[in-house]
């Protein structure tokens, strides 16, 4: 132990932040693995606003930051690589000072920073090679700090009072940082390194490193919640590992491939990205929401996610519906907007929610998971025949649909309907869950229970799914009576949510039996559960076309010309991809397969200016010639569903359906991308049996072809 073994672990900011330009925009970048993330800038430092390393909703490093000579090293780039497992920072020097031998110029030192994350732990590697004319000796220091915040304190909520921030206890060649929380949790740092350091305190260490002409030499760090000497062959065998478990997760399913190189990325990116989020739980797989704010299942996001993946890798789905089954609600709690039958909404860890700071520690405020985990269940049977699963979850499948209908019934046409149980939940409890999401023509706030439009249309998909399953296991009483529900819900949404004068269906229905007459992309979802009828569908996908509502890089949120439109909000008049998708396979459903390709082509060309890597949501502003779609600053990239959004799209493009009971792909009317001659999807597998289905563009049309595989699946073609 050095004197200073034990010293206070408070932080001076101001001492960590002092190099950075006025104005600098710093990109993020994301690794994942198991419960912990960690978000830096392209230098790989966290400097304390939204970035740092978390485990379990608690920020266990908030201060990360290399210097070389008192100084950060100048960027030359940052990247994680293809299969999101490294982060890769390459610096060089700024003039460096005689320490112990002579000044350096600038840019005369490469700095290779990489990183990855495994078992919980961040595994650091600094390599630094001296293209000088003569040997080096350089100070390299690492300042850090950890300030356990929970995750909702980073994002901004404030609280009357934290737990105790003890201090720092250093040794030769670590330094444990230590919080004991309000809920008398310790929650420890050990920041170890493979060299002992000539200074250690309880923010910072110091290394004086010899570094010969033309020659390199390597610093390696463990951030974990042990200490463990950091190695080479400890950072290679994490790293190995890693990219194993990476790998196995991106082989999973089907692939897609196609004669564009930039498209092939995308779809790389797109595939890569849910390889990233998915955590192997006991369950089995599951999508994490996003980085940073939404590491966490959430019930709406790993459904949705589940369905827009469903064709080409069934086994999410299957993982999905495990896990929300063990979760589901088993009693009324208002705190947790809870009641048996109810499909999880959010789970988290950290210390304000096993407080009861907030009610996220397992909350069930979301209207609409219940009926998504109903319709996932129908459309995994449709797409596996694994009937034996859907048995082992029928009592969760019966008890979500109790909930559904008995919250029906206390809505006078039948409708499913929320109002928040207590103050700190959802006001809003759709996927547009933002406060003001939900409004009249004059940009009045409803008063609850609100009957969200495409809520109605989940409910009906549910009520159909139940009765197929319900048929397939012999019980037509309960299969004739949820069909029948399912008709009468659908006339009920006909007649009382479609407005003439807007010639679409509105939003909303408030508490006060008032339609909330506002166009929105929700439609785009109703057209996807297949409720409206025909007629009516042309005229909806006719506005989701317009200008109104496309500017040129997808589905708005909300048509320009309504009361609240702000293409910088986060719900009213934002672009989401995967509510685009979910409005092109609404599309697809009634056979608009032009309009699909247009926001296929779109979709990609949102996706090029942001790396491949769609983000969560981007600002609705009308594309501009030669310009970049508008990012928005707090989104989560990457995002489990917008990362989805990707093979919903194709799905809808290509037309194709499986019918796993009778080893059928159906594919109806298929069509290619703008610019995509030729594409085949490896691997789909089709009741136990693989085969590789091809789509060419041969003059005018699109043809399908068995490019290898198992001939007792059928491919059924309708053009």
């Amino acid at each position: 132990m050095n004197d200073d073994a034990l010293v206070p672990s408070e932080f001076a900011p101001n001492e960590i932040i002092e190099n950075l330009t006025v104005g600098e925009t710093r990109a993020m970048f994301a690794l994942k693995v198991a419960h912990s993330f960690a978000v830096s800038d392209a230098r790989g430092d966290m400097l304390g606003g939204a970035e740092g390393m978390f485990r379990n909703d608690t920020r266990v490093l908030s201060h990360w930051i290399l210097e070389l000579g008192h100084a950060r090293p100048s960027l030359l780039s940052g990247a994680v690589s293809h299969d999101n497992v490294l982060f890769t920072a390459d610096l060089t020097n700024e003039p460096l000072p005689p320490t112990g031998g002579k000044a350096a110029p600038a840019g005369v030192i490469h700095v290779q920073r990489t990183r990855l994350l495994w078992d919980n732990r961040l595994f650091e590697q600094i390599h630094l090679h001296n293209f000088d004319d003569s040997d080096l000796t350089v100070l390299v220091t690492l300042r850090f700090h950890a300030d356990f915040r929970d995750i909702f304190e980073v994002r901004g909520m404030t609280r009357e009072r934290r737990g105790e921030a003890l201090p720092a206890r250093i040794g030769q060649d670590h330094v444990l940082l230590a919080y004991r929380g309000l809920d008398e949790v310790m929650r420890h740092t050990v920041i170890s390194f493979s060299a002992t350091p000539n200074h250690v305190a309880a923010q910072r260490a110091d290394f004086q490193m010899d570094i010969p002409r033309l020659g390199s030499t390597s610093l390696y760090i463990e951030v974990g919640d042990e200490h463990i000497q950091p190695s080479r062959q400890r950072y290679r065998s994490a790293a190995a590992a890693a990219r194993a478990t990476m790998r196995r997760r991106r082989h999973r399913g089907a692939n897609l491939r196609s004669n564009a190189r930039l498209f092939n990325n995308w779809l790389d990116r797109s595939r890569a990205d849910i390889a990233l989020l998915v955590a192997d739980l006991p369950t089995g797989p599951y999508p994490y929401a996003g980085i940073p704010w939404f590491s966490t299942p959430f019930g709406r996001d790993g459904l949705i996610t589940a369905l827009q993946t469903l064709w080409v890798d069934p086994s999410l789905a299957r993982g999905v519906l495990g896990y929300l089954s063990s979760r589901q609600a088993t009693e009324n709690s208002a705190f947790r907007d809870s009641a048996p039958g109810k499909i999880m909404h959010e789970t988290r860890s950290g210390e304000m929610a096993s407080l009861g700071e907030v009610p996220f520690g397992l909350y069930y405020g979301g209207v609409d998971s219940t009926p998504l985990f109903v319709m996932l269940a129908g459309a995994y049977a449709q797409r596996t025949a694994d009937y034996r699963f859907i048995d082992q979850l029928w009592p969760s499948l019966k008890a979500a649909m109790g909930w559904i209908e008995m919250t029906c019934g206390a809505n006078s046409h039948g409708f499913l309907a929320y109002a928040r149980g207590a103050e700190g939940g959802l006001v809003n409890q759709g996927w547009k869950d933002s406060n003001d999401s939900v409004f009249h023509a004059d940009g009045r706030i409803p008063q609850g229970p609100i009957a969200l439009v495409e809520v109605q249309g989940y409910v009906y998909a549910a009520l159909r799914s139940m009765a197929k399953l319900a048929e397939h296991r012999g019980e037509g009483e309960c299969a004739t009576r949820w069909r029948t529900r399912a008709t009468r819900l659908r006339h009920a949404v006909e007649e009382l949510f479609w407005d003439e004068d807007m010639a679409n269906y509105a939003i909303a229905r408030d508490g006060d039996d008032s339609l909330c007459r506002v166009r929105a992309s929700n439609v785009g979802h109703l057209l996807y559960t297949g409720l409206p009828r025909r007629k009516r569908a042309q005229q909806v996908i006719r506005q989701l076309s317009s200008a109104a509502f496309d500017g040129g890089w997808g589905i708005r949120t909300l048509a320009h010309e309504q009361a609240r439109y702000n293409p910088m909000s986060y719900h009213d008049g934002s672009v989401w991809p995967h509510d685009v998708a979910m409005g092109a396979a609404g599309m697809a459903q009634y056979g608009e397969r032009a309009d699909v390709v247009r926001l296929v082509g779109e979709t990609f060309e949102a996706a090029t200016h942001f790396g491949m890597r769609l983000p969560e949501l981007f600002c609705g502003f009308p594309r501009r010639a030669g310009e970049p779609p508008v990012a928005y600053p707090v989104a989560c990239m990457p995002q489990a569903w917008a990362a989805g959004t990707m093979f919903m799209l194709m799905q809808a493009c290509l037309g194709v359906d499986i019918d796993g009971r009778r080893g059928i792909v159906h594919v109806r009317r298929p069509r290619l991308p703008p610019g995509i001659d030729r594409l085949v999807v490896h691997g789909l597998d089709v009741g136990g049996a693989q085969l590789d289905v091809g789509f060419e563009r041969i003059g005018g049309r699109v043809v399908t072809f068995r490019d290898r595989g198992a001939n007792d699946v059928r491919i059924q073609v309708e053009q």
